[in-house]
């Protein structure tokens, strides 16, 4: 089995093409896009990242022809790109492994999936998956209150189910009983003894019988990031001498016949098909001793944790998964069906809670590069007479780099750098000295990258010269509000440009954003063999127009599988708002754009703070007034001053 922990490499990566020139299929390797996008995500022969939302069953658009499209339309980014026809092709396949399993292993029962709220609440999202499930009766789980009101006034289809899952109280459980009056079907899945008692009393006073589940705390442990959070002393579910007093209550209640659900769930991104099988193992027994004890079972729900793989390498790697959702499906069906004979109980309609597994692919975020900050790395000019000898030092190190000393003349340069900055502190170097030498060695160290960069083995003080070098790469967006697990879990997500990838990315970059926070950056990124600390990136090109001050050719970065949880959980660091967002479906002449979600304004995340925009505005005009009549400004500026204060607050929290 492959370590969850990935082997760290003796030697740099080098995205050169071994042909002699580069081409998309170095651009694929690099990128891992194959491993992580197939079959949406690919490389079209312009050196475009290219989205074919229905698969390999429908047409394909240029990611970069899109987005400049959209921007025509004045839609700014960073902006937030959905392909609803995603959505609807994870659901498809996901109900197509489980029937291709049940007619494998001639399972008596049948399979029915619901969508948990929690992993995407949008509006359009959660409408998106209603209307796509419907052929399948795929229902939605509730985690609190609220979800549970978008799922009940969501489902349309009588029958479909709901799974109430998390903390309820008595307004919750009368909610969900109440609602099977409406011909829907919600399960109130109990979680803890409290809620047991509290479940029979609503029952008795509201007069109906509900359906009712109960949460098990499994033995098996979870795998990855999560793991912490299951096995005996999770957060959430009864242990199985509670669930054995749980069937006393009910019993003594006369409701034992409205238990017919178990549910458990080991954790989210699950990369190990072992701890799969170890669960539904758990939990197959689980369902038919309840079964023997008198519960009238008919659902086991295997809840969530049905994998992605964000890095591409099909390997238990908390970002990766070694196996496929058919591997997935089969082995729970073949579990169960095994216990159940054995046991001779009845075969439950198996419930799964997929949500990152449907939601992930069929959002990217995409982002513009404003700039680029380097070392000083120039090589100065230096007077072999009057510099100072720390200086004609390094010089004369520079010029006699080889491939044959190139490890040697590191450490000297290295040593001379830290002499110059120690000379500097006791006033024995003048700040231009320092600078030229410091100059000196970045010129050092960049000579000396590329000679290593032409090994097949790289010495291990040599191993942090790449990120030493790297360039940052300023983008217009929030880490925080846009990919909250890459700063809160260390969460990889595929980044890669959306164009220029028949061309040969010469630089290595960090991400950093907009954010006054040493943390808003991302400097981890997916790779086969390890985690990568800096990404391959092209250098920004200039471009002059007549007239007009030089500026920088757009670069578009795109951030993919960022469906899952990274909307709901963004927050409002330094106030950058929600992202502007577009819904995309295809059409048999291409696509159409079935929703604009506008993103934050300045006037709206400033109403989350509570400042009224009119006040600030007043506030704002006021003090002009007063400067005014102080003589500290102009009529004129005062004017600008209050457009531009106007026209902020009406503005998009992110760069123009």
């Amino acid at each position: 089995m492959v370590s969850q922990v990935k082997k760290d490499r003796r030697r740099q990566d080098r995205p050169t093409s071994a042909k002699g020139f580069w081409t998309i299929e170095d651009s694929e390797e690099l990128y891992r896009i194959r491993g992580w996008g197939d079959p949406y995500f690919a490389i079209n022969a312009a050196g475009r990242v290219t989205v074919s939302p229905q698969g390999d069953r429908g047409g394909s658009l240029d990611l970069y022809d899109l987005v400049s499209g959209l921007q025509k339309r004045n839609i700014e980014l960073p902006l937030l790109v959905r392909f609803s026809d995603i959505l609807e092709d994870r659901i498809e396949r996901l109900n197509a492994c489980f029937a291709k399993a049940i007619a494998r292993y001639n399972y008596p029962g049948t399979y029915r999936g619901v969508f948990p709220v929690k992993c995407n609440q949008q509006r359009h999202v959660i409408e998106d998956i209603v209307r796509f499930g419907e052929p399948y009766k795929f229902g939605l789980e509730a985690g609190s209150k609220p979800e549970l009101l978008i799922a009940l006034a969501s489902l349309q289809k009588p029958g479909t189910l709901v799974i109430c899952n998390g903390y309820k109280d008595r307004g919750y459980i009368e909610t969900a009983m109440l609602a099977t009056r409406l011909g829907q079907v919600p399960i109130i899945v109990l979680e803890q003894p409290e809620e047991v008692l509290l479940a029979i009393e609503v029952s008795r006073e509201l007069n109906i019988v509900p359906v009712l589940g109960v949460r098990v705390r499994l033995h098996c442990k979870g795998i990855g990031q999560w793991s912490e959070t299951t096995g005996d002393r999770a957060k959430f579910g009864l242990n199985v001498p509670e669930i054995v007093w749980t069937i006393e209550q009910l019993k003594a209640a006369n409701l034992l016949d409205s238990l017919q659900l178990l549910h458990y769930h080991v954790g989210s991104q699950l990369s190990s098909i072992d701890t799969i099988k170890e669960a539904i193992r758990e939990a197959s027994q689980i369902y038919a001793e309840l079964a023997k004890l008198g519960a009238n079972m008919n659902y086991l729900d295997v809840g969530g944790g049905l994998a992605i793989d964000y890095d591409g390498s099909k390997t238990n790697f908390h970002a990766s998964k070694n196996y496929n959702i058919q591997n997935y499906a089969n082995d729970i069906v073949a579990e169960v069906k095994e216990a159940c004979e054995e046991k001779a109980v009845n075969f439950p309609t198996l419930i799964s809670e997929s949500g990152r597994a449907i939601a992930s692919h069929h959002s990217v975020l995409i982002l513009n590069v404003l700039a680029t900050s380097d070392v000083p790395a120039d090589l100065p000019s230096v007077d072999r007479e009057k510099d100072h000898l720390l200086i004609r030092n390094l010089y004369e190190t520079y010029a006699s780099i080889s491939a044959e000393n190139y490890q040697e003349t590191y450490h000297d340069a290295l040593q001379f750098k830290e002499e110059a900055t120690s000379l500097f502190s006791f006033g024995y170097l003048s700040m231009t000295e320092r600078a030229k030498a410091e100059q000196l060695y970045w010129a050092c160290c960049k000579k000396i990258r590329e000679i290593a960069r032409q090994q097949d083995y790289v010495p291990d003080d040599l191993e942090s010269l790449e990120k030493d070098l790297s360039l940052i790469y300023y983008a217009n967006f929030s880490v925080f509000q846009s990919i909250p697990d890459s700063w809160g879990v260390d969460q990889l997500f595929p980044i890669l440009p959306i164009h220029r990838l028949n061309e040969e990315p010469t630089e290595r970059g960090t991400l950093a954003d907009l954010t006054c926070d040493s943390e808003g950056k991302v400097d981890r990124f997916i790779d086969l063999l390890d985690v990568k600390s800096i990404l391959e990136l092209h250098p920004l090109r200039d471009r002059a127009e007549a007239g007009q001050l030089p500026e920088k050719e757009p670069y578009y970065l795109g951030i993919f599988l960022v469906g899952a949880y990274q909307e709901i959980m963004g927050n409002l660091h330094n106030l950058f708002g929600d992202t502007n967002v577009v819904h995309i479906q295809m059409t048999p002449n291409g696509y159409e754009i079935e929703h604009v979600v506008k993103g934050d304004t300045m006037h709206e995340v400033l109403g989350y703070v509570q400042y009224d925009a009119d006040d600030l505005l007043e506030n704002i005009r006021k003090h002009s007034e007063r400067a005014l009549k102080e003589g500290k400004i102009h009529l004129d500026e005062s004017q600008l001053l209050l457009q531009h204060y106007e026209r902020s607050l009406r503005s998009y929290t992110y760069l123009s």
